[in-house]
């Protein structure tokens, strides 16, 4: 057993802890896309493991949506646990008293904290109460310093008892499951916007020069780029009429974006302001910290591969 419901709100106390209750409750008000990206990117720039969180949550919430799942009670805090790792893999077995789980599922952020898990098992995707005393969370430690504080392990399951939500392969053949990785590169947008705040600062405060001023510049550049792609994507996934291939592309193409700004404001930040912030602003430093790892969740060229694959099958991008 890893967490007990309707208690995963007190697990983490102070600031981190309040911050994620206040996204919860916002999202749980979202009624358009780019409401709750919004929540996402504004909860990301100041604690990027809350808005992480709540990415997993509300992505869980549309998956039971869209699959005629139950939805999340009220108290509850849901993660998406879909990750594969050599070693890994859960094995799904139906009988008389319903499915069970077996297997490990590396990369379970909100392990010590999630009430309820989405979990894939083959090709089908399935609900776990995570209070149930089959389900453990391994002893891998997280010794790096970014995102640190997103509990994040390897989960094992043990006869666990688990729903099934949707057919096989409904959980990967939607367009809501593109949308959902695009919703990822919001959280990413949101972390860009809180690094580069000391180089607004300076800016703002008359400490620099015209080569701060083009730094910050660059990153405005890049940060308006990002919004109006996230824009966009939200429009077309409320417009509900995206297929699985225009919205992959469309989400690749968001996520490469997004990363680009991630990049310009780590690195014109941090040419501007020098040391300084990293060596003396905690909260600094662990955002930074956080994001670079965070934004590793993209694939790199693997991504930029499979958009080029994508965009010679479609119709050029035009205005």
């Amino acid at each position: 057993m890893i967490a007990h419901p309707h208690a995963v709100l007190d697990v983490r106390p102070g600031p981190a802890r309040s911050t994620l209750t206040a996204a919860l409750d916002a999202l749980a008000g979202a009624e358009r896309t780019l409401d709750g990206w919004r929540v996402l990117a504004a909860t990301a720039t100041h604690d990027l493991v809350a808005a992480r969180l709540a990415e997993a949550h509300l992505d869980a919430t549309g998956i039971l949506r869209q699959l005629g799942g139950d939805p999340p009670r009220p108290g509850s805090l849901w993660g998406v646990w879909a990750a594969q790792a050599r070693h890994t893999g859960v094995e799904a077995a139906s009988g008389p008293d319903g499915w069970t789980l077996t297997g490990t599922v590396p990369w379970c952020s909100g392990s010590d904290r999630c009430t309820d898990a989405l979990v894939t098992a083959g090709e089908r995707l399935f609900a776990v109460a995570l209070d149930d005393p089959t389900v453990t969370a391994g002893a891998d430690p997280w010794v790096g310093l970014g995102m640190a504080g997103a509990g994040t392990t390897t989960v094992r399951f043990d006869g666990t008892r688990a729903h099934p939500v949707g057919g096989p392969r409904d959980y990967l053949e939607r367009p809501g499951f593109w949308h959902a990785a695009a919703g990822v590169a919001a959280v990413w947008f949101g972390g860009a916007v809180g690094v580069a705040r000391p180089l607004r600062a300076r800016i703002a405060e008359g400490r620099g020069d015209a080569h701060d001023a083009a730094h910050l510049g660059r990153v405005d550049a890049a940060l308006g780029a990002a919004a109006t792609m996230l824009r966009e994507a939200a429009a077309a996934a409320d417009a509900d009429l995206d297929t699985v291939p225009t919205a992959r592309r469309r989400a690749l193409a968001v996520r490469a974006t997004v990363e680009t700004a991630v990049e310009t404001a780590l690195r014109s930040t941090g040419r501007a302001t020098g040391p300084g912030p990293l060596a003396h602003d905690a909260a600094h430093a662990r955002h930074v910290a956080d994001l670079e790892v965070y934004v590793r969740q993209s694939h790199a060229e693997r991504d930029f591969a499979a958009l080029g694959t994508l965009a010679v099958e479609q119709p050029e991008v035009t205005l």
